[in-house]
């Protein structure tokens, strides 16, 4: 045991000696640093790597900084977010893929485990404040209720503020927010003009000065996430109407335009191919005129959302230097995966039913062209656009290839770097910018946090090519994995299958291997080949055995085996993420209650509400979940009994004929599943309206971001356009029940049940 060094401890002050109580600081010349995380932003969708989109301020930043032309993440979010705060691989730290898919397998459980310390608390134990703000995605979904656990929520990795929203996407209008470890509602109403990067942006120049005015000399870690430019692109027409007619003449011309200023400003070799168009993507001129102007309309809310966040990003950078701290500030700005393809071949106006693979068919959207961008639509464009927007790069977030994981990195430091203005060819992986910033801090990486031994660092730091613009290659092996996806880089060599998951067999028509035993795998001199345009594996067979062999090898170095696939890798989804039958009670009041806290609902439940109608009747929200954009409401309206469910492919309402009448009532909505599902309202146990829904009801919150379970009232966006927020009821609630068994159940239904628990 290391002896204590002795103190004079003594009756009285004056000849004792004291010893104060030290705080931890950095190098004397350590930044502060901001990293600005855009959510599904391809190579080619900001102006300073070549699009025609609107970004004047972070094209400002790359004039007075550097870009990366060689930046590589993992191709989905929670990955790439774990990669980047902990400088490990992905399945290294758990999170071989979202957290809505994790699985019960050591790359797979979507929980950072102690041993990866993240970069906030490795800052913070080193005298560094640490702000997050926006997206976090990195707890599971089943954590984020009032209940916790709170290990994986932000402050406990290290933040010590936090504000932003827990999930992987979320409307812009009505988002679910959390302050620190406290669910809230946004400061105003989405009727009054809110929108969510606006209040992200406010929040951040908030925590920075309170900061600076509170400890200036003290530097701070500002992680700052905002859900743009994912989907649901949502913003105010007077953004979107600039770019009116600019997509008129297809993704085929806009690539061809993107890729041309590419080449032109230097941010791609002189020497780079432009792949042809996939055969699975429309040639444009075929495509009906309407259909034409409806895919043109997407992009331009696209446009308009990626200006609007670049506007607001705006005001933090003129915040930084108004305090003066510009220069001493570490800006890093880029996206966490490739364009998005989520959208199909049509795009949606609701996420969660391509998700499902129950889109609105096109001439529908056609005819609600105008709610694009707006709160009637949760849309997501056509994955034609995300293959421009990828330009030069082929395919997009999912896969490993370059449409996937390569993607924008701007970088800023005031004279720190040098040749200002230019374009990095150095190979850089997400890893590396946890290095990077803790080499800026003069911090080591510790050996041991909280008396955990720390497993090894991916990551090398980029401050080398911040000095030299020609500076060697520090990072000359990465893998590549993603549902199935794989990929390696070797010294300027990247081989790549084309194994495509399942999800995207229909909506796609992707040709590939579905079978790992018999993908094939690509080869590209990337040395010599910017885009990939060049297959070259049939000339070079023994370098693609070796590189598979490499794959292999850097797969069991990071846990990422079991090879993982949608959907037939779901039936191992950890059973925590479907609550078994149970009964809950709700009073009225308090915050949103997490979906993950409810009963399970997909195989039969019953909502009782014991309540007190006044004289003159009542009406108002008796329970709310979601929003019109898939979600589940049952209230009084003149006093009549209504359960609607707006899941995302079609909405049911079910009406009670007449009003409920005066007194101590009890009110209930049963839903009855199996062949010919119903809905059943009842008054004091007499069945007074039903109806049939399209089909098995599954949770209709389910990819979408509106509020958990409300009671006696609704917020942000209704489920039904036949109330507007808040709707408190007005009569006397003094309980739900929530009861979950399958009432009115019979005995062939039991299969159903299994099948949707397993998720199958």
């Amino acid at each position: 045991m290391r002896p204590v060094s002795s103190q004079r401890i003594t009756t009285r002050v004056e000849t004792s000696e004291p010893r104060f109580v030290s705080y931890p600081k950095p190098g004397p010349d350590a930044p502060n640093v901001v990293m600005i995380v855009l959510d599904d932003v391809g190579f080619a969708q900001l102006g300073c790597f070549g699009s025609g989109i609107a970004t004047p301020n972070i094209d400002r930043l790359a004039a007075e900084g550097l870009r990366y032309n060689r930046f590589h993440v993992t191709s989905v979010c929670s990955a790439t977010r774990a990669a980047l705060l902990t400088g490990r691989n992905h399945h290294a730290v758990g999170m071989g893929v979202t957290q809505e898919a994790a699985l019960g397998f050591p790359g797979y459980t979507g929980r950072i485990p102690k041993s990866a310390a993240t970069l906030a608390r490795v800052l913070r134990d080193n005298g560094y404040n640490t702000l997050a703000v926006g997206k976090w995605h990195l707890a599971p979904k089943n954590e984020y209720s009032a209940a916790g656990p709170f290990d994986r929520w932000p402050l406990g990795q290290g933040f010590e503020r936090y504000y932003g929203f827990l999930g992987a996407e979320t409307s812009q209008w009505a988002p679910e927010l959390v302050r620190d470890n406290t669910h809230i509602e946004p400061p105003y109403p989405p009727e009054e003009g809110y929108h969510l990067t606006e209040d992200l942006v406010d929040q951040a120049i908030r925590m920075i000065q309170d900061q600076q005015q509170a400890e200036s000399r003290k530097p701070f870690f500002l992680y700052f996430a905002p859900g743009a430019a994912h989907a649901p692109h949502q913003v105010t027409e007077e953004w979107v109407t600039p770019y009116a007619g600019q997509f008129d003449d297809g993704w085929e011309d806009w690539r061809q335009r993107a890729f041309d200023r590419q080449v032109t400003e230097g941010i791609v070799p002189a020497d780079t191919e432009l792949p042809e168009r996939p055969p699975w993507i429309p040639d444009w001129e075929t495509l009906p005129a309407d259909q034409r102007r409806l895919f043109a309309r997407y992009m331009e809310v696209f446009a308009g959302f990626v200006t609007h966040t670049d506007h607001h990003l705006g005001r933090l950078f003129a915040d930084l230097e108004q305090r003066g701290i510009a220069e001493d500030t570490l800006v890093m700005v880029l996206s966490d995966n490739g364009a998005s393809g989520e959208g199909g071949t049509t795009g949606t106006l609701n996420e969660a039913a391509g998700w499902l693979g129950n889109g609105e068919d096109v001439d529908e959207a056609v005819a609600r062209i105008d709610d694009i961008g707006g709160q009637d639509a949760y849309n997501h464009y056509p994955y034609g656009w995300a293959w421009a927007g990828n330009a030069p790069l082929r395919l997009w977030k999912r896969y490993a290839w370059l449409g996937g994981v390569r993607t924008p990195l701007v970088v800023r430091w005031g004279d720190r770097l040098t040749a200002q203005g230019g374009v990095r060819p150095q190979f850089v992986h997400a890893v590396d910018l946890y290095a990077t910033i803790l080499d800026a801090a003069g911090i080591t990486q510790p050996e041991a946090v909280d008396g955990v031994t720390q497993q090894p660092v991916e990551g090398t730091s980029l401050l080398p090519s911040f000095a030299e613009p020609d500076a060697a290659e520090h990072r000359l092996l990465q893998y590549f994995e993603m549902f199935g996806s794989r990929g390696i880089y070797e010294d300027g060599w990247m081989a790549v299958t084309d194994h495509v998951a399942n999800q995207f067999d229909e909506r796609s028509n992707l040709v590939g291997s579905h079978d790992f035993d018999t993908d094939r795998w690509s080869l590209f001199h990337l040395a010599e080949d910017f885009s990939e345009a060049r297959d070259v594996a049939d000339e070079h067979p023994e370098l693609v055995r070796r590189m598979e062999g490499l794959w292999w090898a850097e797969a069991g170095r990071n846990q990422v085996l079991p090879l993982f696939e949608f959907p037939a890798s779901m039936s191992h989804m950890h059973p925590g993420e479907f609550p078994p039958p149970c009964e809950r009670a709700y009073a009225p009041g308090g915050g949103p209650i997490q979906e993950s806290q409810l009963p399970t609902l997909v195989g039969g439940f019953e909502l009782t509400a014991r309540v007190v109608v006044p004289d003159g009747g009542a009406e108002g929200v008796l329970i709310a979940i979601g929003d019109r954009h898939g979600g589940w409401a049952t209230y009084l309206l003149d006093g009549r009994l209504v359960a609607t469910i707006a899941m995302p492919d079609q909405t049911t309402r079910v009406v009670a004929p007449e009003p409920v009448a005066p007194g101590e009532r009890v009110l209930s909505v049963r839903y009855e599943p199996g062949p010919g599902p119903r809905l059943v309202l009842a008054v004091d146990d007499v069945a007074v309206a039903e109806d049939a829904l399209p089909g098995m009801f599954y949770f209709p919150n389910l990819m979408t971001s509106g509020a958990g379970l409300l009671v006696g009232r609704d917020r942000g966006l209704s489920v039904s356009h036949d109330y507007t927020p808040p709707f408190a009821f007005t009569g006397t609630l003094e309980r739900v029940e929530l009861r979950s068994g399958r009432p009115g159940a019979r005995p062939d239904q039991s299969a159903e049940l299994r099948v949707a628990l397993a998720g199958d």
